[in-house]
């Protein structure tokens, strides 16, 4: 399958809706045309400022309006990113990725500190990526300039759905960030969430949107949504197993080229459930006891599972080579502010939680 085919809404649902053994043979034959179905990245992700976001996501714990006990940070250092990065690296890990819980970039002196940390992962020789909110064209390229391999943000869900999850910002706002990343050399890195009371059509949408991107992201996380108390959607039942499966083989069929990452919700799922994921063309799963605040499986038992499975961990740059950071010599001229949109919808479940105690 072409990656530039010009897919349909009902094309895609018309895949997802698919026999489901079928469905996975077409999806691992796409992937073995593009990829080396026995490789799968390690990836670690780490929380290099946790809590405190200014954002109602009904599926967040690190919302600050919400109570969910998380254990709010500042900053990590050099030091403290450095020994992180050191130690998922002897793990297996050959891409680490860096969150902060924010809105959006500012340019301040927390920047120019997260400037620094990627400078140093990227002198690990270990594929380094950013979770840093909404993004402008100025800031995408000093972060290109930094050595930043890729930058993840994540579309989470279809346009019509969103609406139902978050009304912090706008859908057109997430677009415009990958545009302004896409405007470099950094990759991109964009999926969603599985889980969160939407329809297959809402799945599928999602996924249209992304393969109309041009170029098709790099990386497609695909996440199970981890219900976290205290969250507006704490009563949320776990997806199944099949349901992950389908969404995985989905997208190696939409989006063939691109790395589909299985990402959180992994504790739920057993070892045959995720072999079914690998075989359908999922290439990648963080390692690691969390992902960013939620839990995670052990790495023991991860590496486990690529014993028995055959897999071998993917070496970095092995798709797109490194870049070195560039020296600057003076900043970039400011740019005119972006004023991101505030959309003027409530959803009255997050509005409920945000007054719980």
């Amino acid at each position: 399958m072409s990656a530039t085919k010009h897919w349909t809404l009902e094309e895609v649902l018309a895949v997802y809706n698919s026999p489901l053994l079928e469905l996975v043979y077409r999806a691992a034959t796409v992937h073995r045309e593009h990829h080396n179905p026995r490789e799968v990245q390690i990836s670690t992700l780490l929380s290099i400022k946790t809590g405190g976001c200014p954002e109602d996501c009904g599926y967040c714990p690190q919302a600050a309006r919400y109570h969910t006990d998380i254990e709010t940070n500042d900053l990590m250092t050099v030091d403290q990113v450095t020994q992180a990065a050191i130690r998922a690296q002897a793990s297996g890990a050959s891409r680490l990725c860096m969150g902060a819980a924010w809105r959006n970039v500012k340019d301040n002196e927390e920047f120019e500190h997260v400037l620094d940390l990627v400078r140093t992962v990227n002198k690990l020789d270990m594929e380094v990526c950013c979770t840093l909110g909404m993004l402008t064209e100025n800031q995408a390229k000093r972060l290109e300039n930094a050595g930043l391999y890729a930058y993840n943000h994540n579309l989470d869900t279809s346009e019509e759905y969103y609406k139902e999850v978050i009304s912090t910002r706008g859908y057109e706002d997430r677009l415009k960030t990958l545009d302004n990343v896409r405007k470099t050399n950094i990759t991109v890195c964009s999926g969603g969430i599985v889980g969160m009371g939407e329809k297959a059509e809402d799945r599928c949408g999602m996924l249209l949107t992304l393969s109309q991107l041009d170029p098709q992201p790099e990386s497609v996380p695909i996440n199970a949504l981890v219900a976290v108390e205290g969250t507006p959607l704490e009563e949320q039942h776990p997806v199944s197993i099949w349901e992950m499966v389908r969404m995985v083989a989905t997208t190696r069929i939409v989006m063939p080229r691109a790395t589909v990452r299985l990402s959180a919700g992994r504790t739920e799922m057993s070892t045959e459930g995720q072999a079914l994921c690998f075989m359908a063309g999922a290439g990648s799963i963080f390692a690691g006891d969390k992902l960013l605040t939620t839990p995670n499986p052990d790495l023991h038992s991860d590496l486990d599972m690529f014993d028995l499975l055959g897999l071998q961990p993917t070496q970095a740059y092995s798709k797109h080579e490194k870049r070195e950071p560039q020296t600057e010599t003076e900043k970039p001229a400011a740019e005119r502010q972006i004023k991101w949109s505030r959309p003027g919808h409530k959803i009255e479940a997050n509005v409920a939680y945000a007054k719980k105690e």
